[in-house]
């Protein structure tokens, strides 16, 4: 039986508050404290996430590698997809970035608690559809590197918006998964490690490098007090 990712969240979300209960420690050490800076921090994260899917598709677009076709659908597919990778968001977020990552980092350090948790963040897009042989190397790096990406800062909103970018306005495939988007790509008689083919653009080289690009801008942006512990 599949379980739908709203349900998955769910799951993830009521595991991790018993987990933290039986701790006797405080919610907000899992999922932050609900306030202004909280949707500040959206906020920013939703726009980094736009630029990271924004800015790969602006090469692409501008080397001739991929153009783009109105969707006859046009904009009824916006908000499903929203809601959609809100789910995807919240799920992957909460289990790989919430209680058990805040016990690696407490128990080993920032650093092995990211290499870690990145480690079984590519293990689960494996198998993914599209994970062949032409990309894999470069899809395999580019999603180890977004899961420290996404352990940095604003993780949900960053995760939430780059996939739905992608997906839902750009119409690449994410992670494998085949998505119907506002616009449609045509893809040129190109490498596939340069478009990123049926994965995505998070497979493309473009798209690797503004992960690393993007990584480094929010390293730099850490407190130096924050960077001495990882």
């Amino acid at each position: 039986m599949e379980v739908s990712i709203g349900l998955q969240a769910i799951i993830i979300i009521l595991a991790s508050i018993t987990c933290q209960s039986l701790r006797r420690r405080p919610l907000t050490e899992l999922f932050g404290k609900f306030d202004a800076y909280w949707l500040k921090e959206l906020c920013i994260g939703s726009l980094i996430g736009s630029a990271l899917m924004l800015a790969p598709a602006l090469i692409l677009e501008i080397f001739g590698w991929v153009r783009w076709q109105w969707n006859p659908e046009d904009v009824s597919v916006l908000l499903p997809s929203l809601l959609l990778f809100a789910g995807v968001a919240v799920a992957e977020e909460s289990l790989f970035r919430g209680f058990v990552f805040q016990r690696l980092i407490s128990g080993t350090g920032q650093w092995v608690a990211q290499l870690v948790t990145a480690a079984f963040f590519l293990l689960t897009h494996l198998n993914n559809p599209g994970m062949t042989d032409g990309v894999k190397v470069m899809t395999s790096i580019n999603i180890f590197l977004a899961s420290i990406l996404f352990g940095l800062a604003m993780s949900l909103g960053l995760h939430w918006i780059a996939n739905w970018v992608q997906g839902g306005v750009l119409g690449f495939g994410v992670s494998g998964s085949e998505q119907s988007g506002l616009l449609i790509p045509v893809f040129g008689d190109v490498s596939v490690w340069l478009t990123g083919g049926q994965f995505g653009l998070e497979a493309s080289l473009p798209g690797l490098i503004c992960v690393v690009m993007t990584l480094i801008m929010l390293y730099m942006m850490k407190p130096e007090k924050t960077k001495s512990n990882t």
